[in-house]
């Protein structure tokens, strides 16, 4: 029985992901859909905005007013009044200026805490493969970096955009009312600078792309080599590893460089036409003055200088704005495209729970493949009766790692079938189907906590009483206690601080705690001295007992009690049976078992 094809052109999919068009407009679209998730907020933020704006439209008119009613005419008392009207304007414009920033602060951070969840729990939706593929170091930057920059982008950006659109049109519409002449002549250089700009962002929006995805391989590269700092220092590769970390650095500094001297130019070109229309209305402005039929005034021209820098500010402020836009799009562009990988394939819609498993597992002709035109395991066909032990051996690259991926559904079949207690595996679901099983690998992963949070990790609603005797049954009980705080040590990211046999205890007493019906072991007890692999055995021996049990050896003195040894080379098995059948038939299990042995002994 076969797995639809379906599942296949699923896993092909998720294993080679096909490049995505980027949209620019389309990522903004989207940022703002999560905006729209504060309306109420949203809305006063904007009416805050439209008040800013037109109080801060409002000052200068009133100051001009001032200038032709009182100023010019000597009216000491209306001077008085309409400045103390002056100061309200302004009371009133700070006012709604804190207000509108403190309301987008909150809305910009309930935002990026919306998206850095949801991109936190796709990352947990996302099959194994796409990790298998990544950088860990450049996934952490689209969580941390990318989306930092979104984060400060909202809170500044959002308002000075709306209000620096408002206040140009604002300025435009007074402008025009005063002396349509005067504003065509403001106007003049409006061209100069779209031109200008448009040079200018042609060439910052790419760079600014680029920027975030050298930073992205830089932060991969330095998680990859701090991990692997023993083998650096163990090879003494510091040299060659700071020549490469320079060569990325120096990638990183070249677009940088150029993204922000780019965008440097905006606000110099922006002073220099802010300047230009200021002396340029001055001075047209002081020659329509002095012809009284013109109905120019001081106070108009005193108005006209200052909206002619409020036009070209709110200019200046979009274009810069624009920038800070433009990396902050590629950043969430960079968030939208982990949150646009396909998730792990769903479960079918009849797919089943099983409250219990025995343990029984079938493959049937089984085939998969990582790359299309490879095969990793070739028509592989085996029967595992509930509570046996079955040893995979093999030269690297044989297939047995690939296998317990499979059993997990880490990865699904190109061809063939996977039973589970008479059961396609494809119709158990994904999360029940892991829950009877447990892992216990070679290099033993535990999270920074304290060790009785890293074995209750095995079965979260367990006593503290059950997780005390689940270290008991694996044989860690005795060092634990020996610890300062015992239960309650903290340990170290990926358990640093114990030693790796004490990892080994510990990965056992939480699959102790799980109490699996399927175990898988691969190879838990390499590179572990002679008395903690004593240690270890005993209390995988007792994990083992009335467990179908997986376990991928590497040394061969270690499976010889099991129920059957598969010997796999180059994805197929070409050896079955006990451990003293297969010495008896003298194969490939006799060469290694014997080749082993000669090492041992010598």
């Amino acid at each position: 029985m076969s797995k639809p094809t379906s599942s296949s052109a699923a896993v092909a999919n998720k294993i080679n992901p096909k490049p995505k068009a980027k949209d620019w407009w389309g990522t903004i679209k989207r940022v703002w859909g999560y905006l729209g998730e504060n309306k109420g907020l949203l809305i006063a933020v904007l009416l805050m905005v439209v008040a800013s704006s037109a109080l801060g439209l409002l000052g200068p008119f009133i100051v001009g007013m001032a200038i032709d009613d009182y100023i010019v005419g000597q009216n000491a008392s209306g001077l008085i009044n309409i400045l103390i009207g002056l100061v309200f304007v302004y009371i009133f414009y700070s006012l709604s200026m804190w207000l509108q920033n403190y309301w987008m602060v909150g809305i910009a951070q309930n935002t990026v805490l919306n998206m850095r969840t949801q991109l936190f729990e796709h990352l947990h939706k996302l099959p194994i493969p796409y990790f298998d593929k990544r950088q860990h170091g450049e996934m952490m930057s689209r969580v941390t970096n990318d989306m930092e920059n979104v984060s400060s982008t909202l809170n500044s950006s959002v308002i000075q955009i709306f209000s620096s659109i408002l206040t140009l049109l604002g300025t435009v519409s007074v402008m025009l009312y005063l002396s349509p002449l005067l504003t065509a002549i403001t106007l003049i250089i409006v061209p100069t600078m779209f031109l200008g700009l448009k040079w200018i962002t042609n060439r910052t929006g790419p760079l600014f792309k680029q920027t975030q995805k050298n930073l992205g391989e830089l932060n991969g590269y330095i998680e990859e080599t701090i991990s692997g700092q023993r083998i650096v220092k163990t090879f003494s590769q510091e040299e060659k590893v700071m020549e490469e970390f320079m060569e990325k650095s120096l990638q990183l500094k070249k677009t940088a460089y150029w993204a922000q001297t780019y965008s440097g130019f905006i606000p110099k070109l922006m002073n220099m036409l802010n300047n230009l229309s200021f002396a340029i209305i001055a001075g047209v402005g002081g020659l329509l003055a002095l012809n009284t039929q013109s109905g120019i005034t001081i106070g108009v021209i005193v108005i006209f200088a200052e909206y002619s820098r409020q036009f070209t500010r709110p200019l200046n402020d979009l274009a810069n704005q624009f920038n800070t836009l433009l990396s902050a799009v590629a950043g969430a562009e960079r968030v939208f495209d982990v949150m646009d990988e396909v998730e792990e394939e769903s479960d079918e819609t009849e797919a089943i729970e099983l409250d219990e498993v025995q343990g029984e597992v079938e493959f049937r002709e089984a085939t998969f493949s990582y790359e299309d035109d490879e095969k990793t395991i070739n028509n592989i066909s085996f029967h595992v009766n509930a509570g046996e032990t079955v040893a995979f051996v093999g030269p690297t690259g044989a297939g047995k790692t690939t296998i317990i991926n499979l059993i997990s559904r880490f990865y699904d079949l190109d061809s063939g079938t996977i039973l589970l207690d008479g059961q396609p595996i494809y119709r158990i679901k994904r999360s029940n189907l892991r829950k009877h099983m447990a892992f216990v690998l070679q290099d033993s992963f535990l999270f920074e906590g304290t060790i009785r949070e890293n074995i209750r990790y095995g079965r979260l609603d367990a006593t503290d009483e059950e997780v005390e005797e689940a270290a008991k049954l694996a044989n860690a009980h005795s060092f634990i206690r020996k610890l300062p705080g015992g239960y309650d040590f903290n340990l170290k990211q990926d358990g640093s601080g114990i030693s790796q046999g004490q990892k080994q205890l510990l990965s056992i007493a939480r699959a102790v705690l799980a109490n699996p019906s399927i175990l898988v072991l691969d190879e838990a007890t390499s590179s572990i001295d002679t008395i903690t692999e004593m240690k270890i055995q005993e209390a995988l021996q007792r994990l083992m007992e009335g467990r179908t049990s997986f376990v991928i050896a590497h040394r061969l003195n270690t499976i010889q009690s099991a129920d059957q040894i598969l010997v796999l080379k180059e994805g197929r098995i070409i050896e079955k049976g006990s451990h003293q059948k297969l010495l008896m038939d003298k194969g490939f299990y006799y060469e290694l078992f014997s080749s082993q042995l000669k090492k041992q002994v010598g």
